[in-house]
This record gives C-alpha cells, structure tokens and sequence, in this order.
C-alpha cells in the first residue's frame, strides 16, 4: 500500500512538472514568434541576404521588436523578406525607415536592422514595403584588401628602385647626393658668393666715403629714416 502511494507521489510530480515546461516552452515560443503580442507586418525585397533565416531577429534601435517570418525569392536577383513587428514600436518607424542585413555579434546569426527614418513623417501600416539598403559583404572588402595590399607592394617596389638609383649615383638625385665633385663645386660656388657679397659692401663702404658721392648717400638716408617714421 506504501509503495503504491509512493509511486503514485512520484507520477503526480512528473505529470505536473511536464505541464509546467510545456507551459513555459509554449510560452517562450509564442513570445520569439510574437504569438501574444499585437504585431504588423512590414515588408523589404533585398539583393543579397546573406543567410537571413525565417525565425531570426528584427533589430530597431538595438532592440529586438520581431522576427522574420517569410523569405521569398521573387527574381533571380531579389529575395523578398516579411517581417512580424511588434505594435508597440509602430510610432517609431516611419515611411521613410531604411533596413538592412547585420549580424548579431561578430560571428552571430543574421539579423534584420531597421533605422527609424525622419521625425515628422509618417509611420509604416501593415503591409508597407520598407526600403532596403545593400550591405558590404565580407567578401568585398577582402577584395578591396587585396588591391590595396596590391598597389602597396607596387608602391614600395618602386621605392626600392629608386632608393637603390639614389645609392648608385644615378639619375639628377642621385648624382646630386653622391657625388662627391658636384658637392664640392656647390661649397665653393657658395663660398664665392660669400666673398662677392662682402666685396660689394666694402665697395659701397668706400663710395660712401667718397666726396662725390657723399650727398647721394645722405639723401638716400634720409629717405629710408622718413619712411621708417
């Protein structure tokens, strides 16, 4: 009698502890699918959804307000994608609102992101068709990585060669930082301009001093002293 009482305890905890996590799991269910919720649906046709699923996340403002519930491909071109959408975030959508494909996380499913589009508009309705912008895909970019390392590796290639032009003395640059006659022609070129330039003020010293001259050179200096005031 204890042992059938006992087995009967043991049946009424399973039996209930089932109904419960069939409860919960309904419920979880119904809240991703928006079951319980008053939602609309909304509407994009993409190029490329890049692995979109039904059932994956709609994101408006960094928030989860739906799912997708229908992809469709109509062209060979274009995927149409439905989207369940909870009521409550309606006010914030707007005609104008733009989505696009992301991720969730660096390596996370893809989702749909919506962007609220311009204040003032008006807001989306059931059925509206959203308009849809393309993104970067993963490969582009590694193609755009690869001409950029491309032209890189050109671009010191060529550094290179005329590094090594430079160190050999060829070429205006080369001959102008190697060798070692040109240089010294340039410091003795320098050198008489020095000496040109002193000469020309000792001449000029000296015809100040002259009797001739001495009244040119006044009145050259009081010129120069009325312009300074």
């Amino acid at each position: 009698m204890k042992k059938t009482t006992g087995n009967k305890i043991k049946l009424g905890i399973f039996v209930t502890s089932s109904i419960v996590l069939l409860i919960a799991g309904i419920y979880f269910i119904g809240e991703k699918g928006q079951l319980f919720n008053n939602t609309f649906l909304i509407s994009g046709v993409f190029k490329d959804i890049s692995g979109l699923q039904v059932g994956n996340n709609v994101r408006f403002s960094g928030i989860n307000v739906g799912i997708i519930d229908n992809i469709e491909q109509i062209t060979d071109s274009t995927v149409r994608v439905d989207m369940i959408i909870d009521e409550g975030s309606r006010k914030f959508m707007k005609k104008n609102a733009k989505a696009i494909v992301g991720s969730d996380g660096l390596m996370g499913n893809k989702i749909v992101v919506i962007a609220p589009g311009t204040p003032g508009k008006k807001q989306l309705v059931d059925g509206d068709f959203i308009e849809t912008i393309q993104p970067i895909s993963i490969d582009d970019i590694l193609a755009k990585l690869k001409v950029t390392a491309d032209h890189s590796a050109l671009i010191t290639g060529d550094i290179s060669a005329i590094s090594g032009e430079i160190r050999a003395g060829r070429g205006t640059i080369g001959k102008l930082l190697m060798d070692s006659t040109f240089a010294e022609h340039v410091e003795e070129t320098i050198i008489n301009i020095k000496q040109g330039a002193g000469g020309f003020k000792q001449n000029m010293n000296a015809a100040s001093k002259n009797v001739l001259l001495r009244g040119f050179f006044k009145k050259k200096k009081k010129g120069e002293d009325k312009k300074k005031k």
